[in-house]
C-alpha cells in the first residue's frame, strides 16, 4: 500500500470498536499473511483459534473493550509474529492487558489519556520465546522447596549447581526456596534460585510501588501485593513460581517483541521490533503506532501470567 492507503486503513481500523477489529477482513488477511510468511503455513486455522481467544478476553473485560482499534490490531498481529497463543490455563503463555497512556494535553493544559491494549507475555511465554530464539534448549517446571527438604546451591568450577532432595512425608509447610533448571543449547545447565529473603525484599519494593494516601488514617499506606502473604501468611505458590521464571533471565540477552507487546518481567521500549524482514503491520507502524508514554492505569496484577483478566494491584517492581 502507498502512504495514503496506509493512512486510510489505519484510520478505518482506529474507528472500529475493539471487539470488531479482529473479524475485520483486512486484519484477518494481514494475520494469515504474516503467520504464513514466518511459520510457513497454517495461518487460517491459527487465525480462527486466536480470534476466538482474543475476542473472548475482550468480551470479558470492560477496560479492554475501551482500547483503541489500532492497539488491538498491533497486539493481535504480534501473536502471529511470535507464534504464541492466548489459550487460557494455569500456564498461559500470554494475555491481554489494558493500559492508559498520556497522549498529550488539551487547551486547558490537562492530560489526555488513551486506553491501549497490550499483549503481555507471561514467564511461561518468555520461556517459549527464548527457546525459539535459541537462548535455551528447554526449562523444567519451577520446584518449590520446603523446610526439611535437602537443598543446597552454589557454584563449582565456574558452574552453578543445585542439590535437592524432597522429603516425603513433608516435614513442614514452610516454603524456603524455589528454583528453576534451565538447559542451554550446548547442553550445559543454568539455575535460577529464589530464597525467602528474595521475595521478602520484593515485597518491600511492591509495598513502595503501591503506596497511597489513606484519607481515613491520614497517612500514607504501603500495602504489598496480597499474593506475597495470601497462602496462610506465606507467598502464593503459583506467584512464586512465576517470579522465579520472571527473574531467571535478568542476565540473558533481551528478546525482540512487537509494537503491541510487553513482557511481564520488563517492558521493552524502542528497539523491540519483530525480527522479520518485512513490516507485519502493513505499513501502519509509523505515526499510527501507539507511542511510548507513561501509564496512568492502576497497577495491574500481572503476577503469574496465568490469568487472562489480571486483577488490579500488582507489583510492577521486581
Amino acid at each position: 500500500m502507498n502512504n495514503q492507503e496506509t493512512l486510510n486503513q489505519a484510520q478505518a481500523i482506529q474507528s472500529l470498536k475493539a471487539t470488531d477489529v479482529i473479524r475485520n477482513d483486512y486484519v484477518r488477511q494481514q494475520f494469515i499473511s504474516v503467520y504464513n510468511a514466518i511459520w510457513k503455513d497454517g495461518g487460517e486455522g491459527v487465525y480462527e483459534r486466536e480470534a476466538m481467544y482474543f475476542n473472548n478476553q475482550l468480551r470479558d473485560n470492560d477496560k479492554l473493550r475501551k482500547c483503541t482499534g489500532v492497539s488491538v490490531f498491533f497486539s493481535f498481529i504480534d501473536l502471529a509474529v511470535r507464534g504464541l497463543t492466548l489459550e487460557p490455563g494455569a500456564q498461559a503463555l500470554c494475555y491481554l492487558l489494558p493500559r492508559n497512556c498520556c497522549i498529550g494535553k488539551n487547551q486547558q493544559g490537562q492530560n489526555i489519556y488513551e486506553s491501549r491494549c497490550n499483549l503481555t507475555i507471561s514467564g511461561y511465554g518468555e520461556l517459549v520465546l527464548r527457546a525459539k530464539a535459541g537462548q535455551i534448549l528447554h526449562a523444567d517446571n519451577p520446584v518449590i522447596v520446603y523446610e526439611g527438604d535437602g537443598f543446597e546451591f552454589g557454584e563449582r568450577d565456574g558452574r552453578k549447581y543445585v542439590n535437592y532432595c524432597c522429603r516425603i512425608p513433608r516435614q513442614s509447610d514452610r516454603i524456603i526456596a524455589c528454583f528453576l533448571k534451565i538447559t542451554r543449547p550446548d547442553g550445559t545447565v543454568d539455575y535460577s534460585v529464589m530464597t525467602e529473603s528474595d521475595w521478602k525484599r520484593l515485597s518491600v519494593f511492591s509495598a513502595k510501588a503501591n503506596r497511597y494516601w489513606d484519607n481515613d488514617a491520614r497517612r500514607y499506606v504501603e500495602p504489598p501485593n496480597q499474593l506475597y502473604t495470601s497462602a496462610d501468611g506465606q507467598i502464593d505458590i503459583g506467584f512464586l513460581k512465576a517470579k522465579c521464571i520472571k527473574h531467571a533471565f535478568k542476565t540473558y540477552p533481551k528478546i525482540a517483541i512487537g509494537k503491541g507487546t510487553q513482557l511481564e518481567s520488563e517492558v521493552i521500549g524502542d528497539g523491540g521490533q519483530p525480527e522479520t524482514p518485512f513490516d507485519p503491520y502493513g505499513g501502519m507502524a509509523g505515526g499510527d503506532a501507539p507511542q511510548a508514554g507513561k501509564s496512568f492505569a492502576d497497577p495491574a496484577d500481572t503476577s503469574a501470567g496465568v490469568t487472562v483478566a489480571p486483577a488490579a494491584g500488582s507489583d510492577d517492581c521486581f
